[in-house]
């Protein structure tokens, strides 16, 4: 099935995954930088500690949010721009890390009312999903930059 996008326009698509992501990975790194913040605020001695930190808790969950929204959308634009130019998904290494990654940011979202309630196992679960996101989005952004190499070498 081909979709009725002009010629011209097709390939540029292909640009589009990749920009967001790249946003995708360096707000992730915020969040850690927020989440460590929101965890030395729990671990404070100090109530003025706990106050002065407590803010960074606010914002830990809206960056969170955008996070969730836009990597599932990110990872669903880039698998329908794909199909969009080739008419078929490439199943390999990226597509799988990418999918397992949509994965693991549901699941440590969803973890968030255990840990409110003080669940330390949905804490340890959302922190070690969170590396593990961290990990996988790094290695995709590698391997994403050798396909964008391997496009822009046929255009």
């Amino acid at each position: 099935m081909d979709l009725p996008i002009p010629a011209s326009i097709k390939p540029w698509l292909n640009f589009f995954h990749p920009a967001i992501m790249w946003v995708l990975l360096a707000l992730t790194i915020y969040a850690l930088y927020l989440g460590i913040k929101v965890r030395n605020s729990r671990t404070a001695k100090k109530i003025e500690k706990k106050k002065e930190l407590a803010k960074f808790k606010v914002k830990h969950h809206q960056v969170g949010s955008i996070l969730l929204a836009f990597m599932v959308l990110g990872s669903l634009g880039g698998m329908a721009v794909t199909y969009i130019n080739n008419g078929k998904l490439f199943f390999g290494p990226h597509l799988l890390a990418g999918l397992c990654m949509t994965g693991a940011i549901a699941i440590s979202a969803s973890l968030t009312p255990f840990m409110q309630k003080g669940q330390d196992w949905a804490r340890y679960s959302h922190i070690a999903l969170n590396i593990l996101l961290l990990g996988l989005f790094v290695w995709q952004a590698v391997t994403g930059v050798e396909i964008m190499l391997r496009i822009i070498s046929n255009m």
